[in-house]
């Protein structure tokens, strides 16, 4: 992984210079990057801290170019006024307040020349760019940056591009070329940029032009410098057949999408929040807001619609004469928008909602994602080449030992042959001597060998004997193996018949032991069902005595049940007598009220009158005793 720019730059430092009121350090000494870490953080480490040193990187390299500028005879020295004027327009662009004390103090001169040994670099970092805040335009401190170094590099007259066009190829070689001094773009960002700039023209990528052009790079450097890939755009080589309107419009698309982070752009109709009309504006989308304008040239802005992880994006329905309808939900309030058909609706509704997924993953906008992803990419296949070459020089130091080896092993072999050379001449000596003495042995052998044939004739005859003999022994020995035989075969039948003997009579001790057993237990299970049948019979017995018991009790209770409703009925009667006894003096009251009237209280109800007078108690009072009556029989009934 390599280091950042700032840790770099920080991290390097130079020797003291020639003595001169006008020389200064280097800006970037050597513009080197430092050694790579072998080992490779994770991808999470490696976003957090590509974003945190983003905007800083893109900072330093604008001022490298306008550094590079104000040193004239490219000897890496710049005077100290020419750099109190760098700082000064920097502080101006960045709003930061300028100290020059701090500048003259970083640059002392005495009589041996200048004293700081750091150059440039500590004092941009500690009292310029670690004062940076996000509240400055960037535009402006590029195009401040620009105007310094364009005087110097660019040739107007030769190209078919305007100062402004120039201005944003420029950026655009910042934006793609790696943290390398002298900054260069290789040639897979040179391919990347002119298809993005093919496309944006309407035209087709011809991949035959730019291999050949690949060829004639890869034969001189490999790369390009700003000024050659403004030169290359400008001369008109990869954008024939194309007017110079065309190009300009393509070279704007361009910055706008990887520069300004502009993801897509249009006119849409936008209801307002206070008179509820429908107006119609210009809607730049970005990766965390989409700003509204007047018209497209971008001259009067009109707001902002700030997006965040709780922003959403969702259709409409049609309603108030406007179709296409979707409605965009931010912190601040939410924005219905109009547009003209389906296609362009669902465009804007993808593209909105890919850049809310992005702010809630926490990733960059699409370009510079695939820019870090292409760089990864780089950095592994460096690391890879490194690792190869590394293992190229092993194999190859492995490769000269081993030559170093194989030489002495050749000297060893040419000794070893001159050796066996002289090996050879005594071996032939030797041979010749043997020969001879194998000749007289020969000779002596062919008589023993007679011998021993007449004694062989003579052998075989008493072995032809022998073997008759042997013959019939072989058939007697054979004959006793089968009496042996059978006779073994008689003893394991006998042997068998005996087993199967005596595991019959142990199975049937067995079984016997088993009926005894099961002849004792049958005994004592008779006996215990015999226990059991009489505790049953008891049981029965008391049992019967109980419910004989229970139906006597049942009778006289149910005697006891007809000798209660005989009363009751007795009682009803007697109820029924004096109800109609009383309404018939009711009735004779009634007659005879204007007659007799009895003096009674004021408040006091009205009277049961009797026969006798007037009752103890009420009617009221009469049919609450009556139905407490009623109540207790049924009771006393439900309980017989």
């Amino acid at each position: 992984m390599r280091a950042s720019l700032a840790e770099r730059c920080c991290s390097l430092t130079i020797g003291r210079h020639a003595p001169g009121p006008a020389s200064r350090d280097f800006f970037f000494p050597s513009w080197r990057p430092s050694v790579r870490l072998r080992k490779s953080p994770t991808d999470a480490d490696r976003r957090a801290a590509r974003a945190s040193m983003e905007p800083r990187d893109e900072l330093l390299k604008s001022i490298w170019h306008a550094f590079t500028a104000l040193d004239v005879d490219q000897s890496g020295k710049v005077s100290k006024s020419q750099l109190k004027v760098l700082s000064h327009n920097l502080c101006t662009v960045m709003r930061i307040p300028h100290d020059p004390v701090a500048l003259e103090e970083h640059f002392k001169d005495d009589d041996e020349g200048p004293v700081s040994n750091q150059g440039y670099m500590p004092y941009l970092n500690r009292f310029i760019l670690d004062k940076v805040t996000v509240d400055f335009d960037r535009q402006e401190f590029h195009k401040m940056c620009w105007t310094l170094c364009s005087r110097k590099n660019l040739n107007q007259s030769k190209l078919m591009i305007s100062s402004d066009d120039a201005f944003k190829v420029w950026c655009i070689f910042n934006f793609l070329s790696d943290d390398q001094y002298p900054l260069v773009i290789i040639t897979e960002e040179i391919e990347y940029f002119l298809r993005k700039l093919t496309e944006a023209m309407g035209g087709s990528w011809v991949e035959e032009r730019f291999e050949d052009y690949k060829m004639l790079l890869n034969a001189r450097q490999q790369s390009l410098s700003a000024w050659e890939l403004i030169s290359l755009v400008g001369s008109g080589h990869f954008s024939k057949g194309m007017d110079k309107q065309t190009l300009s419009m393509g070279i704007n698309e361009v910055y706008l999408e990887l520069i300004l982070d502009v993801l897509k752009q249009g006119y849409m109709m936008k209801k307002g929040h206070k008179r509820k009309n429908w107006n119609e504006r210009w809607f730049v989308l970005k990766p965390n807001s989409m700003s509204y304008y007047v018209s497209e040239d971008l001259a009067e802005w009109k707001g902002d619609i700030l997006l965040d992880e709780y922003s959403a994006v969702a259709p409409l329905q049609d309603k108030d004469g406007k179709k296409c309808l979707f409605l965009i939900k931010s912190v601040q309030k939410s924005f219905e928008i109009s547009v003209s058909d389906k296609k362009k609706k669902q465009e804007w509704i993808q593209a909105i909602q890919t850049c809310l997924n992005r702010l809630r993953d926490g990733r960059p906008a699409p370009h510079r994602e695939a820019q870090q992803k292409r760089r990864e990419i780089r950095l592994r296949r460096q690391e890879e080449q490194e690792e190869l070459e590394l293992r190229m020089r092993e194999l190859q130091v492995a490769n000269e030992a081993k030559q170093l080896e194989l030489e002495k092993m050749r000297r060893a072999l040419e000794e070893a042959a001159a050796n066996a050379a002289e090996e050879e001449q005594r071996r032939l000596q030797t041979q010749t001597e043997l020969q001879d003495r194998y000749r007289t042995d020969l000779e002596k052998e062919i008589l023993v060998r007679q011998q021993i044939e007449e004694q062989v004739a003579q052998k075989s005859t008493e072995l032809e004997q022998y073997l008759v003999r042997v013959r019939e022994l072989e058939d007697m020995y054979r004959r006793l193996e089968e009496a042996l035989e059978d006779e073994r075969r008689a003893r394991q039948d006998e042997e068998a018949v005996r087993r199967l003997q005596a595991r019959l009579l142990e199975e049937e001790a067995t079984k016997r032991v088993e009926l005894e057993q099961l002849h004792l237990h049958q005994q004592r299970t008779i006996s215990e069902t015999e226990a059991e049948k009489q505790e049953l019979q008891k049981e029965r017995v008391a049992k019967e005595n109980a419910l004989q018991a229970a139906m006597e009790q049942l009778e006289h209770l149910e005697k006891e049940r007809q000798g209660a409703l005989e009363q009751y009925q007795a009682v009803v009667k007697k109820l029924e007598t004096a109800t109609n006894n009383t309404k018939s003096w009711k009735h004779k009251v009634a007659e005879h009220e204007g007659l007799l009237r009895l003096i009674e209280p004021g408040s006091k109800g009205p009277v049961l009158i009797t026969n006798w007078g007037p009752a103890a108690f009420s009617d009221a009072e009469l049919s609450h005793r009556e139905k407490q009556w009623q109540k207790e029989k049924s009771e006393k009934s439900q309980a017989q």
